[in-house]
């Protein structure tokens, strides 16, 4: 398994974001965390990636406890906010960012044209990334985290603002990097994206309410569609 999260809840005061999450993760899934805005999906997966620590529990990645600065070059962390450098072109974003990861040379230039490729913005690589619109910058970002081949892809709310014939492409690419053994982690509450997921986590309130393929939670609720088995769980923990 690839990620573990052991009994972790957080609080921010006296507000519990989080709620006793456990949770395994294997190799070569895509697993979506799917929940309405306010569920705790981004707080969960920023501590995945070490930027936020549990009040209790723990989150094993790769075996070892996070956070952990030996694991940053197998992660891909893709946030809802775009941490793009808006005076600079795509290009200039995509060279800092390669050069955190050690890429140099004949490898970064590649690697560049790869994902701008992927994410569809090839013809856009010389632009001052102030000039794209929201849903070019989602995709930017989306390129950036994709830069280093990590092995584990943290996604928090990656296609929102992009347009539903360039989601499917991009889909289309997650599908080709599950292919190659890559490991992703999706965060979303759009309903069509949940199906496309090997594997579902509902979040609801800060607690992780059921688990399973999106056919499994289907069929446990006699429903015909993941948002009815969402609306069908509430607040019940179910049988997981």
């Amino acid at each position: 398994m690839i990620v573990s999260i052991n009994n972790v809840s957080k609080r921010f005061g006296k507000h519990e974001v989080l709620r006793d999450i456990n949770l395994e993760i294997q190799n070569g899934e895509i697993f979506g965390l799917l929940g309405p805005s306010g569920a705790g999906k981004t707080t969960l997966v920023r501590q995945l990636v070490g930027l936020e620590l549990p009040s209790e529990g723990e989150n094993h990645l790769f075996g070892q406890k996070m956070p952990s600065l030996k694991l940053i070059e197998k992660i891909g962390y893709m946030a809802q906010s775009d941490a793009l450098y808006t005076e600079l072109s795509a290009k200039e974003n995509l060279e800092f960012f390669a050069s955190l990861f050690g890429l140099n040379g004949a490898q970064r230039k590649k690697r560049i044209l790869e994902v701008m490729e992927l994410v569809d913005l090839s013809e856009h690589l010389n632009k001052l990334v102030t000039n794209y619109s929201g849903g070019m910058k989602r995709r930017l970002s989306l390129a950036a985290a994709l830069l280093h081949e990590p092995e584990l892809l943290i996604l928090d709310e990656p296609t929102v603002g992009i347009d539903p014939v360039l989601r499917q492409s991009i889909w289309a690419g997650f599908y080709d990097l599950k292919a190659k053994g890559k490991t992703l982690i999706v965060t979303t509450h759009v309903m069509d994206e949940a199906e496309k997921c090997d594997r579902l986590g509902l979040i609801r309130d800060g607690r992780l309410i059921a688990v399973g393929t999106p056919d499994e939670l289907k069929t446990r609720t006699g429903s015909s569609s993941v948002e009815e088995a969402f609306l069908a769980y509430g607040g019940v923990q179910h049988e997981n």
